[in-house]
Protein backbone atom coordinates (compact mmCIF):
# COMPACT_ATOMS: atom_id res chain seq x y z
CA UNK A 1 0.00 0.00 0.00
CA UNK A 2 1.54 3.00 -1.06
CA UNK A 3 1.96 5.77 2.05
CA UNK A 4 -0.09 9.14 1.80
CA UNK A 5 1.60 11.92 0.30
CA UNK A 6 2.64 14.99 3.07
CA UNK A 7 0.27 17.51 3.06
CA UNK A 8 1.57 20.67 0.83
CA UNK A 9 2.28 23.45 3.18
CA UNK A 10 2.79 27.30 2.45
CA UNK A 11 5.20 29.17 4.42
CA UNK A 12 4.97 32.86 5.38
CA UNK A 13 7.11 35.24 7.25
CA UNK A 14 5.87 38.39 9.19
CA UNK A 15 7.07 40.37 11.80
CA UNK A 16 3.38 41.16 13.60
CA UNK A 17 0.13 39.99 13.02
CA UNK A 18 -2.82 41.84 13.22
CA UNK A 19 -6.39 39.65 13.76
CA UNK A 20 -9.91 40.44 13.24
CA UNK A 21 -12.08 38.80 15.76
CA UNK A 22 -15.49 37.89 14.75
CA UNK A 23 -15.43 35.02 11.84
CA UNK A 24 -11.34 34.95 12.34
CA UNK A 25 -10.41 33.92 15.81
CA UNK A 26 -14.11 34.30 17.86
CA UNK A 27 -16.55 32.74 16.49
CA UNK A 28 -20.60 34.77 16.83
CA UNK A 29 -22.37 33.98 13.93
CA UNK A 30 -24.99 33.11 16.21
CA UNK A 31 -25.47 36.24 17.56
CA UNK A 32 -24.80 38.21 14.42
CA UNK A 33 -27.57 36.31 12.62
CA UNK A 34 -30.12 36.99 15.52
CA UNK A 35 -29.90 40.73 15.91
CA UNK A 36 -28.88 41.87 12.23
CA UNK A 37 -32.22 39.14 10.84
CA UNK A 38 -34.22 41.13 13.79
CA UNK A 39 -32.96 44.57 11.90
CA UNK A 40 -33.82 43.90 8.69
CA UNK A 41 -37.12 42.49 9.83
CA UNK A 42 -37.74 46.22 11.56
CA UNK A 43 -36.66 47.66 8.47
CA UNK A 44 -38.60 45.81 5.54
CA UNK A 45 -35.27 43.97 4.35
CA UNK A 46 -34.56 40.57 2.81
CA UNK A 47 -32.38 39.10 5.56
CA UNK A 48 -30.20 36.97 3.31
CA UNK A 49 -29.41 39.71 1.62
CA UNK A 50 -28.80 41.93 4.78
CA UNK A 51 -26.43 38.83 5.94
CA UNK A 52 -24.26 39.09 2.50
CA UNK A 53 -23.15 42.98 3.56
CA UNK A 54 -23.05 42.59 7.78
CA UNK A 55 -19.41 40.60 8.25
CA UNK A 56 -16.54 43.03 8.55
CA UNK A 57 -18.14 46.54 8.77
CA UNK A 58 -18.94 48.65 11.80
CA UNK A 59 -23.11 48.70 12.02
CA UNK A 60 -23.40 51.98 10.86
CA UNK A 61 -21.69 51.12 7.69
CA UNK A 62 -23.78 47.89 7.02
CA UNK A 63 -26.54 50.26 7.43
CA UNK A 64 -25.32 52.80 5.12
CA UNK A 65 -24.63 50.19 2.45
CA UNK A 66 -28.01 48.59 2.23
CA UNK A 67 -30.09 52.57 3.58
CA UNK A 68 -28.00 55.04 1.47
CA UNK A 69 -30.62 57.07 1.59
CA UNK A 70 -31.38 57.23 5.52
CA UNK A 71 -30.17 60.05 7.59
CA UNK A 72 -26.46 58.91 9.15
CA UNK A 73 -27.38 60.11 12.56
CA UNK A 74 -30.08 57.16 12.23
CA UNK A 75 -27.53 55.08 11.37
CA UNK A 76 -25.37 55.39 14.20
CA UNK A 77 -28.34 55.47 17.12
CA UNK A 78 -29.17 52.40 15.69
CA UNK A 79 -25.64 51.07 15.55
CA UNK A 80 -25.30 51.79 19.30
CA UNK A 81 -28.58 49.97 20.01
CA UNK A 82 -27.73 47.42 18.31
CA UNK A 83 -24.07 46.94 19.86
CA UNK A 84 -25.57 47.48 23.41
CA UNK A 85 -27.40 44.06 22.12
CA UNK A 86 -24.61 42.15 20.82
CA UNK A 87 -22.72 42.94 23.87
CA UNK A 88 -25.90 41.23 25.92
CA UNK A 89 -25.87 38.16 24.06
CA UNK A 90 -22.81 35.71 24.37
CA UNK A 91 -25.08 32.25 23.58
CA UNK A 92 -23.34 30.27 20.96
CA UNK A 93 -20.26 32.50 21.05
CA UNK A 94 -17.31 30.23 20.78
CA UNK A 95 -13.59 30.39 19.60
CA UNK A 96 -12.91 29.48 15.72
CA UNK A 97 -11.43 25.80 15.48
CA UNK A 98 -7.39 26.06 16.52
CA UNK A 99 -7.78 29.54 17.97
CA UNK A 100 -6.73 29.03 21.80
CA UNK A 101 -3.72 27.03 20.64
CA UNK A 102 -3.13 30.26 17.61
CA UNK A 103 -3.85 32.42 20.39
CA UNK A 104 -1.17 30.53 22.83
CA UNK A 105 1.13 30.72 20.72
CA UNK A 106 1.31 34.51 19.77
CA UNK A 107 1.69 34.98 23.49
CA UNK A 108 5.15 36.63 23.55
CA UNK A 109 4.72 37.51 19.88
CA UNK A 110 3.88 41.14 18.46
CA UNK A 111 0.07 40.86 17.22
CA UNK A 112 -2.86 42.54 17.69
CA UNK A 113 -6.74 43.00 17.43
CA UNK A 114 -8.24 45.24 14.79
CA UNK A 115 -11.92 44.95 15.13
CA UNK A 116 -14.97 46.47 14.10
CA UNK A 117 -16.34 45.79 17.32
CA UNK A 118 -16.41 48.57 19.81
CA UNK A 119 -13.97 47.46 23.09
CA UNK A 120 -17.00 46.62 25.65
CA UNK A 121 -18.13 43.68 22.47
CA UNK A 122 -14.98 42.51 21.85
CA UNK A 123 -14.23 42.04 25.74
CA UNK A 124 -17.55 40.41 26.15
CA UNK A 125 -16.78 38.02 22.91
CA UNK A 126 -13.32 37.40 23.51
CA UNK A 127 -14.29 36.23 27.40
CA UNK A 128 -17.05 34.21 25.97
CA UNK A 129 -15.11 32.42 23.58
CA UNK A 130 -12.39 31.99 26.53
CA UNK A 131 -9.59 33.65 24.56
CA UNK A 132 -6.60 36.03 25.74
CA UNK A 133 -7.17 39.48 24.87
CA UNK A 134 -4.37 40.93 23.15
CA UNK A 135 -2.52 44.06 24.70
CA UNK A 136 -2.71 46.11 21.74
CA UNK A 137 -6.23 46.40 20.25
CA UNK A 138 -7.84 48.68 17.71
CA UNK A 139 -11.61 48.48 18.43
CA UNK A 140 -14.31 50.95 16.68
CA UNK A 141 -13.34 53.96 18.92
CA UNK A 142 -10.06 53.95 17.71
CA UNK A 143 -10.89 54.68 14.35
CA UNK A 144 -12.80 57.03 12.43
CA UNK A 145 -13.35 54.91 9.37
CA UNK A 146 -15.11 51.25 9.06
CA UNK A 147 -12.93 48.09 7.20
CA UNK A 148 -13.05 48.28 4.26
CA UNK A 149 -10.93 51.71 4.69
CA UNK A 150 -7.29 50.47 5.98
CA UNK A 151 -7.31 52.82 9.32
CA UNK A 152 -7.56 50.13 11.15
CA UNK A 153 -5.19 48.01 10.30
CA UNK A 154 -2.59 50.86 9.51
CA UNK A 155 -3.24 51.70 13.28
CA UNK A 156 -2.64 48.26 14.41
CA UNK A 157 0.93 48.14 12.62
CA UNK A 158 1.60 51.50 14.15
CA UNK A 159 0.93 50.67 17.75
CA UNK A 160 3.38 48.19 17.80
CA UNK A 161 6.21 49.66 15.37
CA UNK A 162 6.17 48.10 12.24
CA UNK A 163 5.64 49.13 8.86
CA UNK A 164 2.43 47.94 6.83
CA UNK A 165 4.48 44.96 4.26
CA UNK A 166 6.32 43.66 7.78
CA UNK A 167 2.40 42.57 8.93
CA UNK A 168 -0.15 39.51 8.32
CA UNK A 169 -3.59 40.34 8.47
CA UNK A 170 -5.75 37.60 9.49
CA UNK A 171 -9.63 38.35 7.96
CA UNK A 172 -12.55 36.15 7.44
CA UNK A 173 -14.76 39.13 5.65
CA UNK A 174 -15.27 40.72 2.29
CA UNK A 175 -14.73 44.20 3.85
CA UNK A 176 -11.57 43.11 6.16
CA UNK A 177 -9.76 41.48 3.42
CA UNK A 178 -9.98 44.49 1.63
CA UNK A 179 -9.08 46.41 4.20
CA UNK A 180 -5.90 44.60 4.59
CA UNK A 181 -5.17 44.80 1.05
CA UNK A 182 -5.51 48.84 1.25
CA UNK A 183 -3.10 48.87 4.16
CA UNK A 184 -0.30 47.10 1.75
CA UNK A 185 -0.11 44.32 4.16
CA UNK A 186 -0.30 40.14 3.12
CA UNK A 187 -3.47 38.88 4.54
CA UNK A 188 -4.47 34.98 5.47
CA UNK A 189 -8.54 34.24 4.63
CA UNK A 190 -10.20 32.50 7.51
CA UNK A 191 -13.47 30.45 7.35
CA UNK A 192 -16.14 30.11 4.16
CA UNK A 193 -16.61 33.57 3.67
CA UNK A 194 -12.94 34.10 3.04
CA UNK A 195 -11.84 32.01 0.09
CA UNK A 196 -14.14 34.15 -2.31
CA UNK A 197 -11.90 37.06 -1.90
CA UNK A 198 -8.80 36.28 -3.08
CA UNK A 199 -6.74 36.19 0.22
CA UNK A 200 -2.97 35.52 -0.29
CA UNK A 201 -3.87 32.30 1.59
CA UNK A 202 -7.16 30.56 2.70
CA UNK A 203 -7.70 28.17 5.50
CA UNK A 204 -11.14 26.47 6.40
CA UNK A 205 -9.36 27.42 10.82
CA UNK A 206 -6.85 28.48 12.62
CA UNK A 207 -5.65 24.36 12.84
CA UNK A 208 -3.93 24.87 9.58
CA UNK A 209 -1.84 27.66 10.64
CA UNK A 210 1.62 26.45 12.81
CA UNK A 211 3.34 29.90 14.29
CA UNK A 212 7.12 29.31 14.91
CA UNK A 213 9.41 32.30 15.94
CA UNK A 214 12.58 32.89 14.70
CA UNK A 215 15.77 33.96 16.50
CA UNK A 216 15.98 37.15 14.18
CA UNK A 217 12.23 38.53 16.02
CA UNK A 218 10.23 37.21 12.60
CA UNK A 219 7.53 35.03 12.72
CA UNK A 220 7.16 32.29 10.34
CA UNK A 221 3.71 30.96 9.68
CA UNK A 222 3.04 27.73 8.39
CA UNK A 223 0.14 26.89 6.58
CA UNK A 224 -0.79 23.26 6.00
CA UNK A 225 -3.08 22.19 3.22
CA UNK A 226 -6.19 19.67 3.64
Amino acid sequence: MQANAPAATTTLTARALLLDMDGTIVNSDAVVERCWRGWAAEQGLDGDAVMKVVHGRQGYATMAVLLPDRPMEQNHADNRRMLAAETADVDGVVPVGGAPAFMAALAALPHALVTSADRALAEARMGAADLPMPEVRVTAESVGASKPDPEGFLKGAAALGFEPADCIVFEDSEAGIAAGRAAGMRVVGVGPRAAAHAPDVAVADLTQIRVEPSADGTITLRVVAR
